[in-house]
């Protein structure tokens, strides 16, 4: 399946270093939060700001290497937004079948009243999460690229046939 002159493994592979990152970031709360950190340091280990940075470094990668256009954009929010979610879905799936607590099910962090299975939780990130945050990296991500493809436009390409 090709999305904007590339395949599906082909957004993965140019998004890997970004996913890591995501992923880098999403193990880094788990551990300050399982060391007890104070909350002030545990949100500074935000997956959803990495996320968001993630996104623009996406956008300025798909301008700097000529990977795409807006669709190539959009891909890259959705599947970096997905990761980032499933990352968060994972840890409170683990804490749910493994009967512990970690920093993404702890009270502060989590859905008021939501019983011990955490679903609405974790429906919260697969649904509204996701959603929302998948629209808005793709218009902020679509407005940015918009504004450096007027900025520093691209070279066209010498053809040396």
């Amino acid at each position: 399946m090709r999305i904007g002159n590339h395949s599906v493994k082909e957004h993965f592979l140019f998004l890997t270093p970004l996913l890591g990152f995501i992923a880098i970031v999403w193990m880094i709360r788990l551990i300050a939060g399982a060391l007890n950190f104070p909350i002030n340091i545990i949100n500074l280990a935000s997956v959803t700001a990495a996320t968001a940075v993630s996104a623009i470094l996406a956008v300025l990668l798909i301008h700097v290497r000529n990977f795409g256009g807006y669709v190539n954009v959009v891909i890259a929010s959705t599947f970096l937004t997905l990761w980032g979610h499933l990352l968060i879905i994972a840890a409170i799936a683990f804490a749910v079948l493994t009967e512990t607590t970690n920093i993404y099910v702890a009270p502060e962090f989590s859905v008021a009243g939501d019983d011990p299975l955490h679903i609405k939780h974790m429906l919260g990130h697969i649904t509204f999460a996701l959603g929302g945050g998948s629209l808005m990296g793709a218009i902020f991500g679509c407005s940015l690229f918009f504004v450096i493809r007027r900025i520093l436009p691209l070279k066209p390409q010498k053809n040396f046939r």
